[in-house]
């Protein structure tokens, strides 16, 4: 985790007249994890193409609050003392918190499911407020689709997720909605924290076929024990990001974490050059991918055929 210093700030006051006062932003991230730590990178490498020098003409405070939502609140108190020039707010907890702190300070949010759901925004197309950014929503019923391909007779599909995370619950809704549709039962295991995420895992054995974690970000930050029992139980693990294949997951299908942090990285760009938020629709990536592990489907007695391989953006050996 890296974190600007106070003696930072100090050294850039010291630069020329037109950077004497540096651009401050804080990013407030509720949990280290691929997907997430690529959406971040992707905002900063964006605006850094957009000629904002880190150090020189802005500077970046990284909180991350651990999937501890009142540490996130702390986070975005912090932030509004501080009087940061814009929040950017990665996933619904800590977007919740930073929006609740203040009306004032513009809000950027990223990687959330549903922004409208969650109180953020009064509408997609008019968020109405502070508070703008880019959706992760994720496809839930193409998602589940894959196991058609992967674990073709699987009929009881297990959902690992946070019941006290908003953007789960709607994304679990989705996918017991799609899967009476596909034929499939949803079977739930709930989990509090990351510790618990292993027991959830465990206790689908025998009650599950195949696995389904979607884009939860407590479940993701411990998903090396999803893939462990899913090894072990010879239950096909699907998910919801695609950074989650290279860790062990079968396969995903979804949009590039990075590149929704670059879109994000464009709509920070607009707002500090005086766009109102209130006034700028939420964005999301249109296009979505396929990756597949070979590997991962091996140890997990899934079917892999060629030509699906072969429709795969990335594939994991």
């Amino acid at each position: 985790m890296r974190r600007i210093l106070v003696t930072l700030v100090a050294c850039t006051l010291l630069a020329p007249a037109a950077w004497a006062k540096p651009i401050r932003i804080g990013i407030t991230q509720i949990v280290e994890h691929p997907a997430l730590d690529a959406n971040r990178q992707g905002a900063i490498d964006r605006l850094k193409e957009l000629g904002y020098e880190e150090g020189k003409d802005v500077v970046y405070d990284i909180q991350i609050a651990q999937g501890n939502p009142a540490t996130a609140n702390l986070i975005a108190k912090k932030f509004v003392g501080e009087g940061v020039d814009l929040i950017l707010a990665i996933a619904t907890p800590t977007a919740v918190a930073a929006a609740k702190a203040t009306r004032e300070i513009p809000i950027v949010i990223s990687a959330i499911t549903d922004p409208v759901g969650a109180k953020l925004v009064e509408s997609l197309e008019r968020p109405g407020r502070n508070v703008t950014g880019t959706t992760d929503l994720s496809p839930v019923a193409e998602q589940l689709k894959l196991f058609r391909t992967v674990a073709p007779k699987a009929k009881r599909i297990g959902v690992i997720y946070n019941a006290g995370e908003p953007n789960s619950v709607t994304l679990v809704n989705l996918a017991k909605k799609a899967g009476a549709e596909l034929g499939y039962e949803i079977v739930e295991a709930t989990v509090a924290n990351s510790a618990g995420v292993m027991a959830a895992a465990k206790s689908l054995v025998g009650r599950a076929d195949a696995v389904y974690v979607p884009t939860d970000n407590t479940v993701v930050s411990a998903l090396e024990a999803v893939v462990r029992v899913c090894q072990e139980a010879k239950m096909p693990l699907v998910t919801g990001d695609t950074d989650s294949v290279k860790r062990g997951a079968v396969a995903a299908i979804a949009i590039d974490y990075y590149e929704l942090g670059r879109q994000t990285g464009d709509m920070i760009d607009r707002i500090l050059k005086g766009a109102n938020p209130a006034e700028m629709p939420v964005e999301t990536l249109k296009n979505f991918e396929l990756h597949v592990n070979k590997n991962a489907a091996a140890a997990m007695g899934a079917t892999l055929p060629a030509d699906f391989v072969a429709k795969a953006a990335k594939v994991y050996e």
